[in-house]
């Protein structure tokens, strides 16, 4: 979930009031009986544009401060641990990358993360385009960046020939640009049909369905992938479901947890490659990694977890 705002209502806040609110009522399912997490095939999802396939969850961040240092490499290890890679960051984020880059430099796990960060072409900490570029680099002690977004469309048309040349050099290995609003989707289309783009980011959700019909039929005719942040709406979707009970038939498609059924409806779109809910909880990271494993919603359920959502909203 990669934004720029803080979440509205934190997902220890949402699981806290649902286990008060619901105790007993079974919301706080453990899976008892079923396959263990750890034992399912892996989600991973194709990048249309070269074929390789990355886990269908991945960690977003926000702006992280030093004093979160310790819990995000202990994140980033139980990710790698469990099978995930995908890492989504920003030059406007904090200190957020000089924390992933010590930790993935402490881990000595770089080489096994998909590292995607953010750029504009306006001037930020006093450096813009190519100069913040150079400082993503530092601060993510890498040389090379999997994938560079244009953050929130700032300055696609002046920093899109950058980008291509980065990428040509191998400084770079996909080129994307972003946004978190609903009132940018139609930006988005726009520059999917006028860039050679490898990804678009944009904002989607169970309760926020615009980008299924607006963005998704471009990034799939434009062979695009797809990340998407705001999968829980900065936390407020977990907080509406705390005081409803999972459905039974949610381990039909290996869902313990509102967390889960909330992802797994997001990265079972076809034109979803991956989605990337942040988290600064060891806990939060392990329940969205088990939305990377098992079976995934098909059509008639994406249908019916939908009309379940809706009649409760």
């Amino acid at each position: 979930m990669s934004f720029r705002y803080r979440r509205l209502i934190s997902r220890r806040e949402a699981i806290r009031a649902g286990l008060i609110a619901c105790l007993g009522a079974g919301i706080a399912r453990t899976g008892l009986g079923a396959e263990p997490a750890g034992e399912r095939p892996l989600i991973t999802k194709a990048i249309p544009s070269s074929g390789e396939r990355i886990p269908a969850i991945g960690l977003g961040t926000d702006a992280f401060q030093s004093s979160e240092r310790e819990a995000i490499q202990a994140e980033i290890q139980r990710m790698s641990e469990l099978g995930g890679s995908v890492i989504d960051t920003a030059a406007a984020y904090g200190d957020s990358e000089a924390l992933i880059g010590d930790a993935l430099a402490a881990l000595g796990v770089r080489s096994r993360m998909f590292l995607a960060t953010k750029l504009t072409a306006g001037a930020m900490f006093g450096a813009g385009g190519e100069a913040s570029f150079r400082r993503s680099l530092e601060r993510l002690k890498t040389q090379r960046i999997d994938l560079l977004q244009v953050h929130n469309l700032d300055g696609v048309e002046s920093l899109m020939p950058m980008l291509q040349a980065w990428q040509k050099a191998g400084t770079i290995r996909y080129i994307g640009v972003t946004t978190s609003r609903v009132s940018q989707h139609g930006e988005i289309v726009a520059a999917m049909r006028s860039y050679p783009l490898d990804f678009i980011q944009v904002d989607y959700s169970i309760a926020n369905r615009d980008a299924a019909s607006a963005v998704f039929p471009t990034a799939l005719e434009r062979r695009v992938a797809v990340l998407v942040n705001l999968p829980f709406a900065r936390a407020s979707l977990l907080g509406q479901a705390s005081q409803r009970p999972l459905p039974d038939w949610a381990s039909s498609i290996d869902v313990s947890s509102w967390g889960q059924f909330l992802l797994k409806y997001v990265i079972s779109h076809p034109a979803v490659t991956c989605a990337i809910p942040g988290s600064t909880k060891l806990a939060h990271l392990e329940d969205n990694q088990g939305a990377a494993r098992g079976r995934l919603p098909d059509a008639a359920m994406r249908s019916k977890m939908e009309q379940f959502w809706d009649a409760q909203s």
